[in-house]
């Protein structure tokens, strides 16, 4: 009688698919694999085609050595390579590729064809595999080089393509992949198309800082640190980002190791150390490091995606990082700098033309207030408050969409309504006040005049409070003298509005006559358009525009237009990390992100009504205590301190 749990070999197509769950995850997977198996046969120039995020279509074309007819077979056979002659040769791996598995594994789950010419033959010659099944090798017309085709991945395996993404977010995978050869290999010519349409065009020939500006711009290039150090035969080079540019996660870490990508705790740990004090708390620096080392002092062979390796000696790659890069911030200029936003410039004509209306509108407008305020002060009663509405006139309003705030204005208690809807313009009411007055009397000659005293704000129960540095509010209440940090208290109160307003399905909702369109990586494209649903609860409209631009249709009222695009590409980088996240985790966290970036800033100077407002707001939440990160909102110095620290105790 039979055993039921008899030892039996696998078959090939078994051992296959098994070796295809291992190294090829999804497409970009795929493509990896391709474009590794292209430089190791020493290619100038690939080509990509890619069509529905690479479920239907992944085509790589190289100009490399190509591959004889009498090989192809053994191209397509697992543990089939010319990588490798002996087991001593794992430990000094000096190509991409290496363990003769991903050609056999991906020909196992795919519509696969590969067709190749060697260079000194007048005739290239082609294989088919469909899911496992060889055909006969045919002569066949093509250049020099190797192309491979692959369709219909996964096609054999349904549960395996129903765990693939949307397309779109698939092909943000395969770009991310694109990019990180495009940055490791500058001498490349590469090409990547989507749908039949050209997504990346890059010349050979180019330099590492090229390729830098192309795939991120020069506002994050120019400020990049430039880094170079060799010590006892490993070169570390490179570019790190000012500390002013900081990302919520660590994937803008670029680290190459011998012109491959890889991940490594040990280095992301060195970054981090390198960053301390420079940072605050869960941000992240920007980094496109290579290193350079002999082959023989690092594993590869540790993971089969490769993407993991271990090094000999790791304490010392640990140390060379974080030296060289503590070395180079005591030497560069590490002071953050203002960015204005930059917008179409007028003719000098025009804008005294409307500086002039403004003026004058903002002088009448505040003039009105003055007296508004000294007449309230013989009508009103004792105990009552003002929370004054300042009206915003056409010509005010034309200002401030010509100059939009980078924060949402602070709004009147049980209202969506803006309390003060030209809080930027105080300070600049004042300036034009004093202008315009200067213009038209006679410049008094200059006396000394008396400081002015701090102001102080008070509220209906007659709480003194008054700002500090712009930062802080400092009120007396029933436990002693309260601090209170602005931002974090309008963060709570924003986000709990924000939480209430998305909850109850009753986002109010600015629509764009003219999409705002923005430039953005594929890989974030394809994260933010696979979470449409949960945006569109948020109050985002936002679609493809075509190439490397996504477009905002409309967007939530209570976020500001400076901020969409910044709170867009937080989206992008904590849906990359969404992985296992439960929705409504994501959701507040989006909320959490929104409410800070439309909370009043540390910084700003505060109108009375605004500090008014603000401190009326306070009690409206349950946990104005805490910031939604986990910050206190205040902190108390009771009176009994008080007593202690001025030595009144006793007597």
């Amino acid at each position: 009688m039979d055993r039921p749990h008899k030892i039996e070999l696998l078959s090939p197509a078994v051992v296959n698919q098994i070796a295809a769950g291992e190294v090829i995850e999804r497409p970009a997977s795929v493509l990896k694999e391709l474009l590794e198996n292209s430089i190791d046969a020493l290619a100038s120039r690939i080509t990509i085609d890619i069509e529905e995020g690479g479920m239907e279509l992944i085509r790589v074309a190289d100009d490399g050595e190509g591959i004889p007819p009498e090989e192809l077979p053994l191209a397509v056979t697992s543990h089939a390579t010319s990588k490798l002659k002996q087991a001593d040769d794992l430990f000094r791996v000096q190509t991409m590729g290496f363990r003769g598995e991903a050609l056999a594994s991906i020909a196992e789950v795919s519509q696969f064809r590969i067709s190749s010419r060697v260079p000194d033959s007048m005739m290239g010659s082609e294989l088919s595999v469909l899911f496992g099944q060889r055909s006969e090798i045919r002569p066949t017309g093509c250049a020099p080089g190797t192309q491979i085709e692959i369709r219909k991945l996964f096609h054999n395996t349904p549960v395996r393509r129903k765990f693939l993404k949307k397309p779109g977010t698939e092909f943000g995978y395969i770009a991310e992949h694109f990019t990180r050869l495009a940055l490791a290999h500058p001498r490349l010519d590469l090409t990547l198309t989507h749908q039949q349409k050209t997504v990346h065009r890059l010349p050979g020939g180019a330099d590492l800082r090229t390729r830098l500006l192309y795939f991120f711009g020069s506002e994050v290039v120019d400020k990049m640190i430039p880094i170079e150090a060799e010590q006892m035969g490993i070169r570390l080079w490179g570019y790190v980002g000012h500390p002013s540019q900081h990302k919520a996660t660590r994937k803008s870490q670029y680290l190459f190791l011998n012109g491959r990508f890889i991940q490594d705790r040990s280095l992301q740990h060195a970054l981090t150390e390198a960053y301390r004090g420079l940072l605050m708390s869960g941000r992240y620096p920007i980094s496109f490091l290579f290193l350079e080392m002999p082959s023989e002092q690092v594993d590869v062979n540790v993971h089969p995606t490769k993407a993991e390796v271990r090094f000999r000696d790791p304490q010392q790659i640990f140390r060379l990082l974080l030296s060289t890069l503590r070395s180079q911030f005591l030497k560069a200029d590490l002071q953050s700098q203002l960015a204005l936003p930059s917008g179409a410039k007028a003719s000098p004509e025009e804008t005294r033309d409307k500086q002039r209306k403004v003026e004058q509108d903002l002088v009448s407008w505040a003039r009105s207030q003055l007296a508004h305020q000294v007449t309230q002060q013989f009508t009103a009663e004792p105990t009552a408050t003002a929370f004054p509405q300042a009206p915003v006139s056409t010509m005010t309003q034309e200002y401030a969409s010509e100059h939009p705030v980078s924060h949402s204005s602070l709004s009147a208690e049980g209202s969506d309504s803006p309390l003060l809807s030209i809080q930027d313009t105080t300070d600049l009411v004042e300036e034009r006040v004093l202008d315009s007055e200067q213009r038209q009397t006679p410049t008094p000659a200059p006396t000394a005049k008396p400081a002015e005293p701090v102001p102080v704000h008070s509220i209906s129960s007659g709480v003194p409070a008054l700002q500090v540095d712009d930062c802080y509010l400092v009120l007396s209440t029933d436990q002693g003298l309260t601090v209170i940090d602005q931002h974090a208290l309008h963060e709570r109160v924003l986000y709990e509005r924000f939480r209430k307003t998305v909850l109850s399905g009753s986002v109010e909702v600015q629509k764009l006559l003219i999409p705002l369109t923005f430039p953005l990586e594929a890989r974030k494209i394809g994260l933010l358009l696979e979470h449409q649903d949960l945006l569109a609860e948020m109050g985002f409209d936002i679609g493809e525009f075509g190439g490397d631009l996504i477009a905002v249709n409309s967007h939530p009222v209570f976020l500001g237009r400076n901020a969409i695009e910044a709170t867009l590409l937080e989206f992008a980088d904590r849906f990359e990390d969404a992985e296992g996240v439960t929705r409504r985790d994501l959701l507040d966290s989006a909320l959490h992100m929104m409410a800070c970036k439309a909370a009043i800033k540390a910084g700003q100077r505060l109108t009375t009504e605004e500090i008014l407002a603000l401190l009326a707001q306070r009690d409206e939440v349950d946990d104005a205590h805490h910031c939604p990160h986990g910050r206190p909102t205040a902190l108390v110095l009771s009176r009994e301190d008080l007593d202690r620290q001025f030595g009144r105790l006793g007597i």
